[in-house]
C-alpha cells in the first residue's frame, strides 16, 4: 500500500471556490476510480490558504496507471484542471508507506493534525519503530488515525495524522501525554534521532472521508 499526500498552496482568498471545484467537479469526475480518496481537508492555521488531500494506491505501479488514466480523462482536464490551476501557486506531493493501518476516528466534526518530522541520515525505521510500540501509550489521550514513512521527496522523513474533537481537546490529550511516564520514556529515547518537526492544523471539507 502507498499512499500520497497532496498539498497545494493557492492564491489568497481562493480556498472555497477551490473547494467547490473539488466537490461538485473533481470528486465527481474521478470518484474513486483513479485511487482512493481517503481525506480531504484546509488549513486555517499556521500557513494559509492550504488544501491538503490523501490518496491510497496498491502501490507505485497502480497510481503511475490511474495518474496516467486520469490524464486521459476530457472531462477532468476541461472541466476541472482548467479551472483550477489558476488558483494555485505551488503544489507538492508526499509518497509515504503507512506503517499502522489508517483508521478513521469515532464520529464526525474533527479536527486533525498532521505531523512531520526529518529525521537524521537512516533513523527514520527506527523512529517508527520506536513510536509503533508507544503507540498505545499515546493513543490512550487521543486516536491516532495513521503513522507514515515516507518514500518521497525526503527518505528520512517520518508523519502522523491525529484527531482531535477540537483544540481544547488538543490541548487536553497533549498535555496528558506529556504527562504520561510511558510516553516521557519514548520521547527520551527518540527524540535524538529527530532534526525538525512540523505540524499542520486540519479542518475537513464538507464531502471528506475522514471528518
Amino acid at each position: 500500500m502507498i499512499h500520497e499526500l497532496r498539498i497545494y498552496t493557492l492564491w489568497p482568498g481562493k480556498v472555497p471556490e477551490f473547494l467547490k471545484l473539488a466537490e461538485e467537479r473533481a470528486m465527481v469526475i474521478r470518484g474513486n476510480d483513479y485511487g482512493n480518496c481517503e481525506g480531504y481537508w484546509f488549513t486555517e492555521f499556521g500557513s494559509l490558504n492550504q488544501i491538503a488531500h490523501l490518496w491510497s494506491y496498491e502501490d507505485l505501479n497502480e497510481r503511475a496507471d490511474a495518474r496516467a488514466r486520469l490524464g486521459q480523462n476530457a472531462d477532468w482536464n476541461s472541466e476541472y484542471v482548467a479551472h483550477v490551476r489558476p488558483l494555485m501557486r505551488r503544489q507538492q506531493i508526499r509518497l509515504m508507506h503507512p506503517r499502522l493501518d489508517l483508521k478513521a476516528p469515532g464520529g464526525e466534526g474533527h479536527i486533525f493534525e498532521y505531523r512531520y518530522y526529518q529525521t537524521r541520515v537512516g533513523e527514520a525505521a527506527a523512529w517508527i519503530k520506536a513510536i509503533s510500540e508507544a503507540m498505545p501509550a499515546r493513543e490512550r489521550h487521543s486516536p491516532n488515525v495513521c503513522l507514515w514513512q515516507t518514500e518521497a521527496e525526503n527518505p528520512n522523513e517520518v508523519s502522523h495524522l491525529w484527531a482531535y474533537d477540537d483544540l481544547a481537546h488538543r490541548e487536553r490529550a497533549r498535555a496528558a501525554a506529556t504527562a504520561d511516564p510511558d510516553w516521557q520514556a519514548f520521547l527520551k529515547t527518540s527524540g535524538s534521532m529527530l532534526e525538525e518537526m512540523q505540524n499542520m492544523l486540519l479542518i475537513p471539507a464538507s464531502f471528506s472521508p475522514l471528518k
